[in-house]
């Protein structure tokens, strides 16, 4: 049983998680090489949240959203 569970640390540590530490070692050369990630993700929900907003304010001004508070059965 202990080399199953020494299987699977094996696995994460030496194939897995090898993008995290080249992530990690690249920290201490480039911060913004290593946080290219993030910042990209950042980008992909700021313009998700800007569709969303926009979809919202076009729902609203043509009167398709339902605001009444018993809009749900459960609600009532």
């Amino acid at each position: 049983m202990k080399a199953f569970f020494e299987g699977i640390q094996s696995l994460f540590v030496d194939y897995l998680f090898k993008p995290w530490d080249y992530l990690r070692h690249l920290e201490l050369q480039s911060w913004f090489g290593a946080n290219t990630l993030n910042w990209i993700f950042m980008i992909i929900c700021a313009t998700a949240m800007v569709y969303w907003i926009k979809q919202l304010k076009l729902h609203k001004s043509e009167g398709q959203e339902n605001q009444d508070t018993t809009a749900h059965s459960f609600l009532k």
